[in-house]
């Protein structure tokens, strides 16, 4: 049963008796805005009488996030949630917590051989056989009222998280993989509470490769600089400044404000309302900048990264693991650049590579990758 909740109130008194576990979703659009604006929650209650109860929450009014933030913090109550990194997002920013202690079922997939990043409608016909419509995917979530059909949409995305967790937390039980569960999980909450931002952002940028030292360390002051007027402003990255043009004037600085200013005037999409302190990030130098990791672009020893891929297909294999979960080629290519086991690769992927990738780190890719 779908029930429509606009009263805090009725949320309250509805969450007084906590459940072991509930199925959590969100609605939200982040269309104009940098940060997700939650339009919808939608709660799956199980009882011990095999009964559903589906909370289709209004967000929107006043005082709803407040009355739902202690069902998030509760930490006897499991939130089971799929693909969970942008509600984490959306929750954060509306209700100023975040779902924990959290299973999310796409990890969980993985982690248990069934594939990885499937979609929830994909593992839900794959696993349960039941073909969900798609009909709603890119609805205004937050038009008033919502229609019956975006609602029963809405409640689709919450009514099978229950089964599917039964499902899946046997299969990684047997496998004795629920600690690489609840790790991953737990990266995935601690990176929806950072709001420090990424530390090295011009490394994802395949133009900076291109630039030599001064320039990359503009690009970094130049993002570096984006991400927090973003925020702040809470407008996409791009519409404050994007890539290419962060990259052109990396690579050939304006000498003065007022060449600046005729550079961007000459470009129709260009922030040119923005040239202050568009010039002050570009011309002030950032603490750490001189600690940052250059870019690196195909330099790099191809045989050596081939055969710590190979290393980790042949362990994955024996695992059952499905391509890219253990280790991505970034992730490899960090190893390589010498840098320490980095972010995901710690933990229980390390236990499972080290003994494997070390010879080969040492010996540069010249060991052989034995198995």
């Amino acid at each position: 049963m779908n029930h429509w909740i606009s009263d805090p109130a009725v949320l309250r008194e509805r969450l007084e008796r906590r459940p072991a576990r509930v199925g959590l979703d969100t609605e939200f659009i982040r269309e104009r805005t940098y940060w997700p604006q939650l339009a919808l929650v939608q709660l799956a209650i199980d009882d011990a009488a095999s009964k559903q109860e589906i909370l289709l929450i209004d967000p929107l009014v006043p005082g709803m996030c407040a009355a739902l933030a202690p069902l998030l913090t509760d930490p006897s109550v499991l939130k089971v949630m799929h693909s969970a990194s942008e509600d984490l997002i959306a929750f954060k920013r509306a209700c100023g917590v975040l779902p924990m202690p959290l299973f999310d079922t796409q990890i969980a997939a993985a982690l248990a051989g069934i594939g990885a990043g499937m979609g929830y409608q994909r593992l839900v016909q794959e696993r349960l056989g039941v073909a969900l419509a798609k009909g709603e995917t890119r609805s205004d979530w937050l038009r008033r009222p919502l229609s019956s059909a975006q609602l029963e949409y809405a409640a689709d995305d919450v009514r099978h998280l229950d089964t599917l967790y039964l499902d899946l937390a046997d299969k990684l039980d047997a496998l004795h993989r629920r600690a690489w569960h609840d790790e991953d999980s737990a990266r995935l909450l601690a990176t929806a509470g950072d709001n420090g931002g990424e530390r090295w952002p011009h490394l994802s940028l395949r133009a900076a490769q291109f630039l030599d030292t001064a320039g990359q360390r503009r690009l970094l002051r130049l993002l570096r600089w984006r991400e927090t007027y973003a925020r702040d402003s809470d407008r996409p990255r791009n519409w404050i400044l994007d890539n290419e043009l962060a990259t052109t004037l990396a690579r050939n600085p304006p000498i003065d404000r007022a060449s600046l200013q005729r550079q961007l005037d000459a470009i129709p999409k260009a922030p040119r309302s923005l040239t202050d302190p568009l010039w002050q990030a570009l011309t002030t130098p950032v603490a750490d900048e001189a600690d940052a990791p250059p870019v690196r672009g195909d330099d790099r020893d191809k045989a050596a990264l081939r055969k710590l891929q190979d290393a980790v297909a042949q362990i994955s294999l024996e695992l059952g693991l499905p391509d890219g979960v253990l280790a991505s080629r970034r992730w490899l290519e960090a190893l390589l650049d010498g840098h320490d086991w980095p972010g995901a690769l710690a933990g229980w992927r390390r236990t499972q590579l080290e003994t494997r990738l070390t010879p080969l780190l040492a010996g540069g890719g010249s060991a052989e990758a034995s198995v």
